[in-house]
């Protein structure tokens, strides 16, 4: 496989997730009004987003691509 191939594919996997990672966090706040469980709920779903961007950073910056944080 040519690695040069894979930046642009892992960039835009980084910034699918950084963009799913936002949209969980927006989600906490509309789910605010629906209970404790469904916080709670939200809010693990949004960590999960936020490791998933971590780990296409991580490997982005192995790489020698910083991305913002």
């Amino acid at each position: 496989m040519n690695p040069s191939a894979t930046y642009p594919e892992l960039i835009a996997t980084y910034r699918r997730a950084a963009a799913d990672a936002a949209h969980k966090q927006g989600l906490i706040q509309a789910v605010a009004k629906k209970g404790p469980a469904a916080i709670k709920a939200a809010i693990e779903t949004a960590a999960k987003a936020e490791k998933r961007k971590a780990t296409f950073a991580k490997k982005l910056a192995d790489l020698g691509i910083s991305v913002p944080k």
